[in-house]
């Protein structure tokens, strides 16, 4: 059994579409009468048109891999990630971002999202904005230096917004991803590599929060979080640098340092505190008899790898 395709070809029955229209905007076949579905029937197609945004994304893992690679890269030598996107992609991109600091203890403004519209458009749509593709310009000039790394997310791929943004981006000479739903797209041309992921038609057409955006989430997951491994911000399946910024992590971050290193619920407390909170920290200060200072420096000179840092 092969691996389902990037660009699947079109439904069987799909009507016939303008050579301009996006892949997104095709009408789906299988869920024609949604108004007329029982619930239960309405419910469990919706539900399963989602699995085509998994399917999508994992078809195209090798490309994105060579996206956490390239990115990793540029975050190891001081670079920045960005997300660029209009609507529901800028919002996904938002989302992402503002995640990485209390899960893996980045500074904030190592992974940042800029959306058409602005702030504002994060709750509600900004009408044109993502036509504006001066404005998505001038967000990069302004923000964007060569060694970043900069994500463009469409899912018609055609947002003038994110396409100048990657143009822009890419002749500063950041590194670009472009992300889209539809092969063929303009953001797809403009960037340094493209990942098209073959949603195909969404189950309400032209509405794509649902596949498009499904895969999107599904790629940003992925994405940041494997980028997060390759910077050493994860030993094991755990997240060692998780922020404890409330009792429920606070707990969380005690539980890491008990699994990690040969101490009881007592001292584990105290050397949790003496190491500021940080669970690295701490398992490094149990493990190899060392001071916070000490322990530091010595995560430090592994660039943050607990792994690496334990087995000197």
């Amino acid at each position: 059994m092969t691996d389902p395709p990037c660009h699947p070809d079109p439904l069987e029955g799909d009507e016939p579409l303008e050579a301009s229209l996006p892949q997104t905007e095709a009408i789906n076949p299988r869920t024609r009468g949604l108004d007329e579905r029982a619930t239960p029937d309405l419910v469990r197609v919706l539900v399963d048109e989602q699995r085509a945004a998994i399917d999508a994304v994992f078809a195209c893992g090798d490309l994105l891999a060579l996206a956490v690679d390239e990115i990793s890269a540029r975050l190891r030598a001081g670079g920045r990630l960005h997300y660029v996107g209009a609507g529901t992609s800028g919002r996904l991109g938002y989302l992402d971002a503002s995640e990485m600091p209390p899960t893996f203890g980045t500074d904030p403004s190592l992974v940042c999202a800029h959306i058409a519209g602005g702030a504002g458009a994060l709750t509600r749509a900004v009408e044109g904005a993502e036509d504006d593709g001066e404005a998505g310009a001038r967000e990069m000039s302004a923000h964007v230096r060569a060694g970043d790394a900069v994500v463009g997310i469409s899912a018609s791929g055609g947002a003038a917004y994110v396409v100048r943004a990657v143009e822009t981006a890419r002749a500063t000479g950041a590194w670009t991803l472009g992300v889209a739903n539809s092969a063929g797209s303009p953001l797809l041309l403009a960037a340094d590599l493209s990942i098209a992921l073959g949603t195909g038609p969404e189950p309400l057409t032209g509405s794509t929060r649902l596949k498009a955006g499904t895969s999107q989430k599904v790629l940003l997951n992925t994405l940041s979080t494997a980028v997060m491994v390759r910077l050493g911000k994860v030993h094991d399946n755990l997240m060692v640098d998780v922020v404890a910024t409330n009792s429920k992590l606070r707990d969380r971050a005690l539980r890491l340092v008990l699994r990690l290193a040969p101490l009881d619920e007592s001292r584990g407390r105290a050397v949790l505190a003496a190491a500021g909170g940080s669970v690295k920290v701490a398992v490094v200060m149990a493990s190899r008899d060392l001071d916070a200072a000490a322990a530091r420096a010595l995560l430090e000179r592994h660039g943050g790898r607990l792994r690496d840092s334990l087995s000197e």
